[in-house]
This record gives C-alpha cells, structure tokens and sequence, in this order.
C-alpha cells in the first residue's frame, strides 16, 4: 500500500492503524512512491487531496486511472474538503475517506478496495 498525506501526524496515525492491520505500507509526505509504483506494487494508493508539491491528490488518482499499466490498482482519497465524494467521483477514485477519520471506517474502507 502506498499511503501519501499532507499532515506527518495524520501519515504516522494511518501508517500505525494500517500496519497494524497487516498491511506493508509505504508512507510518505510527497508523491515520490507513485514513480516508484511499479516497484513497489501496491494492493492500493490512499492519496490525500492537498499533498505538497505541483500535484493535488485528484491529479494523482487520476493519472494512475488514466494508464493501462495502473488503472486497475485501488485508489482511495481522502480530505477534508466537503466535497470529497464530488473529487473521487470525477478523478475516478475507487472510494474516499473523510477527514477526521472514524478508525473502523478507514480500516473498512481500505479492506473494501484491496
């Protein structure tokens, strides 16, 4: 799993939750694991909307979606934006999770789509 937030206490929490649940995640405060993703080979990428850098998390998402070689990996947005079901939506992300984050729901979510 490649789990990219724009908040290190936020990555740490998620990257704590989900590695407690088995899962191998590869966390990170910038997009640099999605030029990596075939190496990695990640279940699935949780992408948070307002990462740091020229990118929002819709662009991402929609990258992977948008190339034969990742449009079938699970693809999960998550933010604070009220509008967050409207971005997945049209950046065709597989589910999204708000924020603040119920601990089961995230869990669930990401089990949902792996």
């Amino acid at each position: 799993m490649v789990l990219i937030q724009d908040d290190e206490y936020i990555l740490e929490l998620m990257d704590h939750i989900l590695s407690n649940e088995g899962y191998d995640v590869t966390p990170s405060l910038n997009t640099d694991p999605i030029d990596e993703i075939d190496d990695i080979n990640p279940d699935v990428v949780i992408v948070d909307e307002f990462i740091k850098g020229d990118k929002r998390g819709t662009d991402v998402i929609q990258d992977l979606k948008s190339d034969p070689a990742t449009e079938d990996l699970s693809a999960l947005l998550t933010s604070t934006s009220t509008e967050l079901s409207k971005k997945a939506e049209q950046c065709k992300a597989d589910d999204y999770i708000e924020k603040p984050f119920d601990i089961d729901h995230l869990v669930d979510v990401v089990k949902k789509n792996t």
